[in-house]
């Protein structure tokens, strides 16, 4: 081979790689630099933008809290990054976040990332705008009003207690539980009953296993790189998806031919349909199937999030198990005829301390990480300039571990919630449902479950956390790594 020869060879295995890389890193630099509104004349927020069109997603989703943490402490409470395709601003603190959620419609606007928009869909609640909605929001509403949650109490009350004794049952033959799982398909059924209509029994165990499984499948790809080709991320959380919505479009079929719901009370999905007919509109099945979705993710994988850390927080303070046993029994609720006594909304109320306790929880370990908006206008926040376009991340998790209103913040400490805090302080300090318009439509119906399960936890069980304080990892729902493996055995009643 002649010396030429060799020259261009070399150049086009080694040179024009090495300049198409130089140039993509200087295109990417040009484009985070740019993306400064040359009309504001703040600066950007400090932080780095990661790799050329990956960003820092990648880091995000193998790292998770691990590299939130680490942004925080080298960048403060707001700071800029790259992830899921876009150039975003993650803001958290109380004013900073005070900033963000009641600026709704003004200053930015609920956007979710490409991947949970394409999964989710167009017509579900929180892809929804303005007066979209707004109306849409008030029809669903309707299914957590003060009397639908009445109706849904026993609902509640039955799975939960038929899940416990199963749990006892397993316990007893020597084997340890591994909590989560088992959470999520007890809050799984729970959802489909109330939020859908599901009748117990309906989908058969091995239908509602595949379903949980599905739901699963697609709740891991929600946050993925908008790239739809075979085995990416999309790919598979789209397939999944494909698999619920054909079993709510069953569901759906069944409540037209049967007109009236057999269980004395309407569920969410129903309101939605009922309210589509007397508008005199066609019944959009598409639409109908998204809301039900998303319904389900709100109703089950957030609350079995949320009452995994209770059985966590219960169990590694035995002290405060102890207090909700002692409010259990000044009310009534503990002891030889408290295991067939039917919970009401009255009672409920009444326990204050329980209420607590699930409060400590969510603020600890909010099973949301945060929320997502994009910016309107360009506007500021606290010295720096968040550009048009861009978007922002608030963090719940982080406001409520920098939030000056709670004192020794690590501490598990259900007592700090007995005295009522300020209105104006507490507003932002405590986010773990979200705030301003967008706040989360279900947030009464997760408390009442959430009290529910905690009431019949402390009736029912005694259990032993085998691994200690578990690791958490938030994907994209807080989670523990190990699955809780815990040994449940029966609380004798006696406090």
């Amino acid at each position: 081979m002649g010396f030429s020869a060799f020259l261009a060879s070399a150049v086009c295995t080694f040179v024009l790689p090495l300049l198409l890389f130089l140039a993509t890193v200087k295109l990417w630099d040009l484009y985070c630099v740019r993306g400064r509104d040359p009309s504001c004349p703040l600066p950007l927020p400090p932080g780095t933008m990661g790799l050329p069109f990956f960003g820092e997603t990648l880091q995000l989703v193998l790292q998770r809290r691990k590299f939130l943490q680490m942004k925080r402490r080298k960048y403060g409470y707001i700071y800029k990054t790259h992830l899921f395709g876009r150039p975003t601003v993650r803001v958290m603190g109380v004013e900073n976040v005070r900033h963000i959620l009641l600026g709704e419609h003004r200053l930015v606007a609920v956007q979710w990332p490409a991947s949970v928009r394409t999964i989710l869909g167009s017509g579900c609640l929180s892809n929804l705008h303005d007066a979209q909605h707004k109306h849409r929001k008030k029809v669903i509403m309707q299914a957590f009003s003060r009397e639908a949650l009445e109706h849904y109490i026993p609902v509640i009350q039955e799975e939960v207690s038929a899940c416990l004794k199963q749990w006892l049952i397993s316990s007893g033959g020597g084997s340890c539980l591994l909590v989560y799982p088992e959470v999520k398909r007890l809050m799984f059924r729970i959802a489909m009953r109330i939020l859908l209509g599901f009748r117990p029994g309906q989908t058969g165990s091995d239908s509602e296993q595949h379903l949980v499984e599905a739901f699963e499948e697609m709740i891991r790809n929600l946050f993925s790189l908008p790239i739809d080709v075979p085995f990416s991320g999309l790919y598979k959380g789209l397939r999944a998806r494909d698999v619920i919505h054909a079993k709510i479009e069953e569901n759906i079929l069944a409540k037209l031919a049967a007109k009236e719901p057999t269980d004395g009370y309407k569920d969410a999905l129903q309101l939605l349909m009922e309210h589509t007919q007397s508008n005199g509109e066609q019944l959009n099945m598409q639409e109908l199937k998204e809301s039900a979705t998303e319904l389900l993710f709100g109703g089950h994988e957030t609350t079995a999030s949320a009452a995994t850390s209770l059985i966590t927080f219960l169990g590694l303070h035995h002290d405060v198990l102890q207090n909700v046993r002692k409010e259990l029994q000044e009310k009534g609720l503990l002891g030889n005829f408290s295991q067939d006594k039917h919970l009401e909304m009255e009672v409920l109320e009444q326990l204050k301390y329980t209420g607590c306790v699930v409060k400590e929880t969510l603020r600890l370990s909010p099973p949301v990480p945060g929320g997502f908006r994009v910016a309107l206008k360009t506007f500021e926040l606290n010295g720096f300039q968040i550009p048009k376009g861009w978007n922002v991340i608030y963090s719940i998790c982080d406001t409520h571990d920098v939030a000056e209103l709670f004192t020794n913040k690590d501490e598990f400490n259900p007592d700090r919630f007995m005295a009522p805090f300020p209105e104006d302080a507490s507003r932002f300090s405590f986010i773990p449902f979200g705030g301003g318009l967008r706040s989360c439509v279900g947030k009464e119906f997760a408390k009442i479950l959430l009290k529910i399960f905690a009431v019949e936890l402390a009736q029912n069980c005694d259990w032993q956390l085998l691994n200690g304080p578990p690791t958490m990892k938030t994907g994209p729902i807080m989670y523990p790594v190990d699955n809780l493996p815990t040994k449940f055995t029966s609380f004798n009643g006696q406090v």
